[in-house]
């Protein structure tokens, strides 16, 4: 099982999208452990969106799709009817 996972720092109105197989390390490692990397410069992050697929390779596309302008912008418009 994979999770594609969209973050959001409302802190600096940042979104970031990924995939896991294990989003609790993963989450805490975005929002606690890394010292280096994009993220750790706009911490704090919740979790906005979640995603479970069963196979790498749907989880793979999926997370394209998100990553693509058209992707952001429907995540940016769900960020704006969530606040």
């Amino acid at each position: 099982m994979y999770v594609v996972y969209v973050l959001y720092s409302l802190k600096f109105d940042k979104i970031y999208v990924g995939i896991t197989s294990d989003l609790i390390a993963r989450f805490h490692s975005h929002n606690e452990l890394s010292p280096k990397g994009w993220t750790k410069n706009f911490r704090p992050w919740t979790v906005f969106h979640l995603e479970f697929l069963e196979s790498k390779k749907e989880a793979l596309k999926r997370e394209k799709q998100l990553k693509s302008a058209k992707g952001r912008e429907w995540i940016r418009n769900e960020i704006k009817s969530d606040v």
